[in-house]
């Protein structure tokens, strides 16, 4: 029973509350989220209408297109990120930028000095190191599962 307290004590210090995540992209068209969160049968009538337009000229959905992603300003110095470059992934905190080039160093070691051509870097992979309330609650509740069946333990 000591050697699975340890386990579990063990886990719950290298666990962290703070994960890698993608941001997604907003939907551009004005006014689509405010009126789906105020009537659920308009989005819904919304949504048949764009059905039918679906047979309507390519040009419409052209200018609907997400905007192209700047990774200038999504990497911003001092920036957490996780990058995917040339198939490598890499944990880095953002320098400076250096005309097209990113300047950089690894998370834990920053006498190590990392550059990458903006053309290298996939925009599309770009995840910022943010704080996930999901895992901080799981964790939460499982410590304090923990600490009642050692209460309890204790008291048996």
């Amino acid at each position: 029973m000591q050697k699975n307290l340890y386990l579990i004590i063990i886990l719950f210090t290298l666990s962290s509350c703070y994960t890698y995540q993608v941001q997604k992209q907003e939907d551009t068209t004005p006014g689509n989220k405010q009126e789906s969160k105020k009537n659920p049968a308009i989005a819904n009538n919304a949504a048949m209408q764009m059905k039918s337009t679906a047979a309507e000229p390519q040009s419409l959905n052209a200018s609907q297109a997400p905007a192209p992603i700047n990774i200038q300003e999504k990497l911003s110095p001092n920036k957490n990120v996780k990058i995917d470059v040339d198939g490598k992934s890499y944990k880095i905190i953002v320098d400076k930028w250096e005309s097209d080039s990113l300047v950089a160093h690894p998370v834990h070691n920053p006498k190590k000095i990392l550059k990458f051509h903006k053309n290298q870097i996939n925009s599309e992979r770009i995840a910022e190191k943010r704080f996930s309330q999901p895992i901080a609650d799981i964790i939460t509740v499982t410590a304090y599962a923990a600490i009642g069946i050692g209460i309890y333990l204790l008291v048996r």
